[in-house]
């Protein structure tokens, strides 16, 4: 029997990309648990872990057009900040990170675009 691959979607309720991308999990039958990312903000370890695994710039772990990120002038800030420092302040507040977050044993996804996660070995 196939064993069943762990997959974290950290998403926010009111988030229609949110939203389109457990539709597209679900019309694909793939078995996720959401984790309500405002809720159960995830941990400054958490995203570093997460950020490692993804191969991806931590800028991409940004909420880049959320309101928090512009009401706290980020785009002028994170240059100027260390890799430890942005961890952090990713962890003071879920509306900070981009969501959906995919956290599968293989991969970690930031955002949903329908033709990166369709190459994905989910």
């Amino acid at each position: 029997m196939e064993e069943k691959k762990k997959i974290t979607v950290l998403c926010y309720q009111k988030c229609t990309t949110c939203q389109k991308a457990l539709k597209w999990l679900d019309e694909h039958h793939i078995a996720y648990t959401a984790r309500p990312i405002k809720e159960e903000n995830p941990s400054k370890e958490e995203l570093k872990t997460w950020f490692q695994k993804s191969g991806l710039p931590l800028k991409r772990f940004f909420n880049t057009s959320g309101n928090l990120y512009k009401e706290m002038q980020l785009k002028d800030k994170l240059g100027q900040m260390s890799e430890d420092e942005q961890l952090a302040l990713l962890a003071t507040d879920g509306m900070l990170v981009k969501r959906p977050l995919v956290v599968a044993d293989g991969f970690v996804l930031t955002g949903f675009k329908e033709k990166e996660w369709e190459e994905k070995d989910w």
